[in-house]
């Protein structure tokens, strides 16, 4: 019997526009109703597992890339900080580079908003009209950015994940290059190829997802898991019960073994409700 879900939300539980609808919070109310634990497991930053609009359901979160977890009050329960020293080396290497650095209470960044911005411009038409429908959805905590944060204001938090978009491609082959150089001390999962989100080797979704059950007390073949990219990968080979959206990626479907349909039907909250429905009645 599944006891945890698992899932990403862009492309995966969250419908076409990146947002949650009527289907979906009713399915995880049901399925929470039921019995079993439902836990957001994203790469983004989330303060509380309601964050977004996921309202009327009691939630899990595992987020920033699996780099914090929350319990369903919103406490964290478990994090994983980027070295110190690895931060303070690729921030001062870097000092054209707008980072985000994601922290326990709020997200410290070396750059301006507008220096933030200006990463977003590689986007095609599309994806930047859905990253600003995202983003104007998070302004609800935009209390949570600190802008132009020196290098020891940085460190005088632990920094469990950093963004960053880079829009010089050179500058963007250069960052790689010292990420790969790093490689024993640094994950770069991004969900969008354009994107640098850098964690802990220690953390990922698949790695915190497996904390969880454990902390609740439920064995990883009680657990199924739904993603579509490339932060997904880990968690969806990790898990027996595996699936990612037909919109996802080649590496996310091969990594799941089972495809189901597409966000824009509501295949994850429908995959959710059919299997609860098959085990419980």
């Amino acid at each position: 019997m599944i006891k945890l879900f698992a899932t990403d939300l862009d492309g995966t539980l969250l419908n076409l526009f990146h947002m949650p609808d009527a289907t979906i919070l009713r399915a995880l109310r049901r399925v929470t109703d039921a019995g079993a634990h439902v836990a957001i497991a994203t790469g983004r930053t989330m303060r509380t597992p309601n964050d977004f609009g996921l309202i009327g359901a009691p939630l899990e979160a595992v987020c920033a890339n699996g780099s914090i977890v929350l319990d369903r009050t919103g406490e964290v329960i478990h994090h994983q900080a980027v070295d110190p020293a690895l931060l303070e080396e690729m921030i001062t290497a870097f000092p054209g580079v707008c980072f985000e650095c994601v922290g326990l209470e709020h997200v410290y960044v070396t750059g301006t908003p507008e220096m933030r911005e200006q990463g977003f411009q590689r986007d095609g038409l599309v994806r930047r009209v859905l990253m600003a429908g995202m983003r104007a959805r998070g302004a609800q905590m935009s209390a949570d950015f600190l802008y132009e944060q020196s290098v020891s204001d940085i460190l005088a938090h632990e920094i469990c994940k950093v963004n960053t978009r880079v829009s010089d491609e050179g500058l963007e082959r250069e960052l790689h290059a010292f990420l790969d150089g790093h490689a024993d001390t640094v994950l770069n999962t991004p969900f969008n190829p354009v994107m640098f989100e850098i964690t802990d080797v220690r953390a990922s979704k698949a790695q915190a997802v497996a904390w969880l059950a454990e902390y609740l007390g439920i064995r990883e073949d009680e657990v199924a898991v739904y993603g579509d990219g490339g932060n997904d990968i880990a968690m969806l080979e990790r898990f027996d019960h595996a699936y990612a959206t037909s919109s996802g990626t080649s590496a996310a479907k091969r990594a799941a073994g089972t495809v189901i349909g597409s966000c824009a039907f509501h295949a994850v909250p429908r995959h959710m409700m059919a299997t609860i429905r098959a085990e419980r009645g």
